[in-house]
């Protein structure tokens, strides 16, 4: 019988290889372990360069304190480290490395060389590495502070080397980290160089808006967030909600100045938006936490990617309020006009049309009422009413006097078309869809009474029979309480007719049968294992939808304001519940630019 021993140590290189595979996944991960140790280093300008999308070269020169000798032969040592000393310290971590596997990891997958110089010292130090096995080190003359080439990383290990992406894909993953880390230190100069090229650069600057113009350019449609509960403080930028762009956009999340991706604030950040529309979002996240370094754990991850809070409801709290209130103050997508070309000999001044009255013909589609109107088929007229639509204190907590408009009161000039209201307000000229901004109304009041209870409901003196799919009927069957709480009672018929015994009081009998048509594909195309709010939520902005004024509907004067203003009182002023605009603006400037004023 054998009773040799099968356990045996590894040695030092080959374990260096097997962290190198958890810290070292590609070339940008090689690139954040290094700028992360020169911002930690104090460095105030950091110059990173590379060749092949970082597969043949990827250096990183920093003027940070640098080391000295013997602090420069330790750090290619695994776990040799100066941010922390004592486990008491991994409670309470201020710096972005503290674990001491990067540089030697780096270095065995690698031909590595390390130059530094302390501040103040004479010369500095060259330390050469050749796949975790030291080569060489020398005294060396150079500048203050420290350089580090990583070249043919991966050599010595082929299966990993394989896996990396093209040189296009990897140099667009070194450009994505070093953007990140240079959004969230605006006080260090960033430059990036890659087969020649200046991908990036960035002088330091006193603001992080600063920073974000240098990389983003001008950025209209983000929103400012700024919040401070005590021990959180939320500061960043987020995309309007009436942003036309791509729905998918870079999602840069820092918590005490370090990148993570987090469940939790990822979930908030989604939820933030699901409140004010249904429409799926990943929307442009800028988003920079702060908070004690005892209340968060960085020591759950090998690249430290991730985190854990003490208090995670807390947390998504915190993002999920701050997020929602900074949407709603967002601001609606603005018009940009042509420069008007005027041919040589061609006056400037146009005459106008001899018809042109202050009423406005209606042949050119634009209409100044002056009398009233009656409601248009299947709607009630009760929803163009203060009855139906004004918010009041009682109706849910907080009131609406809490709640700070988006939009400044703007005066109705008249329509265009019988479907969007023209207005001024001291910013400019509004257009606004007149049904997509009573949409916004009514789904806003509609949630609102839900959260106390449920909507009123009317009897209907003849049932309404709707045939349907089957999918169709069991689509509202399996959401049938929802449905009493909004004020439809619904039962099977037999055969494929449901029967409709009372429906919602703000919808006309016309108009239930569309509505519950539509509810019924809503929920047929919601995930299975989608929540009740989220079913809630669709067949509220399908009822809120088909409930309000239609387009090629003229309205009177007192209409248009009255929508204008109930629009004011919403919370999310800009976007309806399934992701259109509400309104478009001219600027003054704007105006003024295209007359040659400014």
């Amino acid at each position: 019988m054998d009773l040799m021993g099968k356990i045996h140590r590894l040695p030092a290189d080959l374990a260096n290889q097997i962290a190198a595979g958890e810290v070292v996944e590609r070339p940008a991960s090689v690139i954040k372990e290094l700028v992360e140790n020169s911002i930690d280093a104090g460095a105030r300008r950091i110059a990173i360069t590379i060749e092949l999308g970082g597969k043949k070269l990827l250096r990183v020169e920093d003027d940070g304190e640098g080391m000295g000798p013997e602090d420069a032969r330790l750090a290619i040592e695994r776990h040799a480290t100066s941010k922390i000393t004592s486990a008491d310290d991994l409670e309470r971590i201020m710096t972005l490395g503290f674990r001491g596997e990067a540089l030697p990891s780096i270095a065995s997958v690698s031909h590595f060389t390390l130059r530094t110089r302390a501040r103040g010292a004479v010369s500095g130090t060259e330390i050469t590495v050749n796949g975790g096995t030291v080569a060489g080190v020398t005294e060396k003359g150079m500048p203050e502070g420290t350089s580090i080439d990583v070249a043919d990383v991966f050599y010595n290990l082929p299966a990993r080397r394989k896996f990396l992406k093209s040189d296009g894909a990897e140099s667009a993953q070194v450009t994505k980290i070093v953007t990140q880390l240079a959004l969230c230190y605006p006080e260090i100069g960033f430059t990036l160089t890659s087969a020649g090229r200046t991908v990036v650069r960035c002088p330091p600057v006193s603001s992080l808006r600063d920073r974000l113009y240098q990389l983003y350019g001008e950025r209209g449609d983000l929103v400012e967030v700024r919040r401070d509960s005590g021990s959180v403080k939320v500061l960043g930028y987020i995309a309007a909600l009436a942003e036309q762009g791509p729905t998918r956009g870079p999602q840069n999340v820092f918590v005490n100045r370090r990148i993570v991706k987090d469940r939790t604030i990822a979930h908030a950040i989604i939820d933030a938006y699901s409140v004010a529309s249904i429409k799926e979002r990943s929307p442009e996240v800028h988003l920079f936490i702060e908070m004690p370094h005892d209340a968060v754990d960085v020591n759950v991850h090998p690249t430290k990617a991730e985190v854990r809070f003490r208090d995670q409801s807390f947390i998504h709290q915190v993002i999920r309020r701050t997020l929602g209130d900074a949407l709603g103050r967002g601001p609606a997508p603005e018009l940009q006009l042509d420069a008007p070309r005027f041919a040589a000999g061609v006056p400037t001044t146009l005459p106008l049309p001899s018809a042109f009255t202050a009423a406005m013909p209606s042949r050119w589609g634009i209409t100044a009422p002056m009398g009233g109107h009656d409601g248009p088929p299947g709607l009630d007229t009760g929803p163009l009413t203060a009855r139906e639509t004004a918010v009041t204190p009682g109706d849910i907590s907080g009131g609406v006097s809490a709640h700070v408009s988006a939009i400044t009161p703007m005066m109705a000039l008249g329509q265009f078309r019988d479907t969007f209201i023209i207005a001024v307000d001291p910013d400019g000229i509004a257009i606004i869809d007149q049904h997509v901004a009573h949409e916004r109304i009514l789904f806003e009041r509609i949630t609102e009474r839900l959260a106390s209870g449920r909507l009123e409901s009317q009897r209907l003196l003849v049932p309404l029979l709707i045939e349907m799919s089957s999918a169709g009927r069991q689509a509202l069957a399996d959401h049938a309480a929802d449905l009493e709480r909004l004020g439809f009672e619904v039962e099977d018929f037999g055969g494929d007719a449901l029967r409709v015994n009372a429906c919602p009081a703000l919808l006309q009998r016309d108009a239930c049968d569309v509505a519950l048509r539509a509810m019924a594909e809503d929920l047929e195309g919601l995930d299975r294992g989608a929540g009740v709010e989220s079913a809630i939520k669709r067949i509220a902005a399908t009822m809120a939808c088909h409930a309000a004024v239609k387009a090629n509907y003229p309205l009177t004067r007192e209409k248009m304001a009255h929508i204008l203003e109930e629009l004011r009182r919403t919370s999310y002023s800009t976007i309806c519940p399934h992701g259109r605009p509400v309104m478009l603006r001219l600027t003054q400037r704007e105006v003024e630019k295209n007359f040659q004023r400014i």
